[in-house]
């Protein structure tokens, strides 16, 4: 499986904050720290708030927090959420029709390969890849 950039990104982001997570960061320097646009840094934290894994605020003393305890998201949960059960293939999404639906035998496989992908993943937790709080401050 190959993850999306969006995905990608977004448990970057994660495990940045997760280092530090009693403290606000502002999405400037996350994004230059991330390498990436401020725009698309704004489109990943606004799909991890709406799904309750980020607080945001503005004004002085704002910026991204948490919304949970890093011990408490699985990153399989998480993936879940960030690629939005990434479509393996054309008929898991809407991108077009399947040529061999309704016959195919291939697509109920690669569903359960998917699954057991998130499942694996999801024995580990947000708080085991955080990077080390050390890491986060000397690169400030």
């Amino acid at each position: 499986m190959q993850l999306t950039d969006f995905a990608d990104f977004g448990m970057r982001l994660l495990m940045w904050l997760a280092a530090r997570p009693e403290e606000a960061h502002s999405t400037a320097a996350l994004a230059e720290e991330l390498g990436l646009s401020r725009d698309h840094l704004a489109k990943i934290v606004s799909h991890l708030a709406r799904a309750g894994y980020l607080h945001t605020s503005r004004g002085t003393g704002g910026g991204l927090r948490l919304a949970r305890d890093p011990g408490e998201i699985r990153l399989g949960e998480l993936l879940r959420v960030l690629d939005r059960d990434l479509p393996l293939v054309a008929c898991f999404g809407t991108r077009r029709p399947c040529s061999l639906e309704p016959h195919c035998r291939l697509r109920p496989h690669l569903a359960e390969a998917r699954e057991a992908f998130y499942r694996a993943l999801d024995r580990h937790t947000l708080a085991e890849v955080a990077l080390p709080a050390a890491v986060a401050v000397s690169r400030r």
